[in-house]
């Protein structure tokens, strides 16, 4: 099986160059130059962060994790112009164009590189981003926005580099208007996903961490993107919701809650003296009062009802916490308090039960 290789027009005319007329001295040239520059990367890199630190981040916290994002595209950009320098040396000059061409090519990809890994940092640290803005940033707004520029880097790197190889990108961005069009009316579902995610971000129903609960789900979020949002259910499993759902339905955001609340009926025996249902009243009162983790500003105890199994007391207060665990610690020391109470008075719990009375006759 034999192959016929094409080899481009500028290989034929650089090849009699190489092998004809250059000279010994450029080749060493150019070796020197591109050594000294690969060679030397880590000490201009170094030279030139000293300088950064020195000058422009002297009183700027943890900024050597801010330069380290941007050590190895700085190496990677003196390497770069050290070939570029080296070629430039030993091709003739009708190829300038191309060799600008492919260096133009590289320093862009470079610089997008550089901007998207610092974008990647300040998505991860987002304790830099409040240092910056000098205010607490939404949890939900810096994976969200970190995705949105992060497309427009790579989006502008690539209208550059079309723009360098003299595509004509005007017809390109017009291109898009009228694709964009049909891309809408064929994809209607997922840009309503997106504007929806772009409304949850505005409006801050809830925030990455936010417990969470709406007719379909309960749980935790933990990520929101262009499309859906996922909640880690009660069961652990991993739900993903998309958004245009979550925008058109009631959330209850638990987290924003400052108190919980505790509700639940005492149920008595009918044969309670009411004296010491009175006393009973009065002093699991006095228990929520003095109870370090109740607030204070509504408690109620009362005698609520006749029930069907005895006589009904109404408690109703609130915790000072919302997690979960703390919750449950306190409404256990309070119920334990409370069955105290209820043995210190002899007062029994109201059973379900029937009772039956015989009337005697005569």
């Amino acid at each position: 099986m034999q192959f016929d290789i094409q080899m481009p027009e500028q290989f034929y005319m650089l090849l009699p160059y190489v092998t004809s007329y250059i000279s010994l001295y450029k080749l060493a040239t150019a070796a020197a130059i591109f050594l000294v520059f690969w060679g030397f990367k880590n000490l201009f890199t170094n030279y030139i962060f000293h300088f950064v630190h020195d000058n422009l981040c002297r009183n700027e916290a943890n900024q050597d994790s801010f330069l380290l994002v941007l050590r190895n595209p700085v190496k990677n950009l003196i390497v770069l112009t050290g070939g570029y320098l080296a070629l430039h040396n030993i091709v003739p000059n009708t190829f300038d164009f191309l060799l600008n061409n492919i260096f133009r090519t590289a320093v862009i990809i470079l610089f997008s590189s550089a901007i998207y890994d610092l974008i990647g940092y300040y998505a991860v640290n987002q304790s830099e981003i409040q240092r910056i803005f000098n205010r607490e940033v939404d949890k939900i707004l810096i994976p969200f926005l970190s995705k949105v520029l992060k497309f427009i880097v790579l989006a502008l790197a690539f209208v550059a580099i079309a723009s360098t190889w003299g595509y004509d990108v005007n017809g390109f961005i017009a291109g898009l208007g009228l694709g964009g069009l049909a891309f809408a009316l064929a994809a209607k579902d997922l840009l309503a996903n997106i504007f929806s995610g772009v409304i949850i971000i505005t409006d801050k129903p809830f925030s990455i961490g936010d417990w969470v609960k709406t007719s379909e789900i309960e749980g935790t979020v933990e990520d929101i993107n262009f499309r859906s949002t996922k909640i880690r259910a009660v069961d652990q499993a991993l739900v993903t919701v998309p958004n245009s759902n979550l925008v058109n339905a009631p959330i209850i955001n638990y987290t924003k809650r400052t108190m919980r609340r505790i509700t639940f009926q005492l149920k008595v025996r009918y044969d309670t003296p009411a004296d010491k249902l009175k006393a009973c009243i009065n002093k699991i009162e006095e228990l929520l009062q003095s109870h370090p983790q109740v607030d204070q500003g509504t408690i109620m105890v009362k005698f609520d009802s006749f029930g069907d199994s005895g006589l009904e007391l109404l408690l109703h207060f609130f915790t000072k916490t919302i997690v979960w665990k703390e919750y449950l610690a306190i409404k256990q020391d309070i119920n334990l308090k409370i069955m105290e109470i209820l043995e210190a008075e002899g007062i029994a719990f109201g059973l379900p039960g029937t009772s039956v009375y015989i009337e005697k006759s005569g």
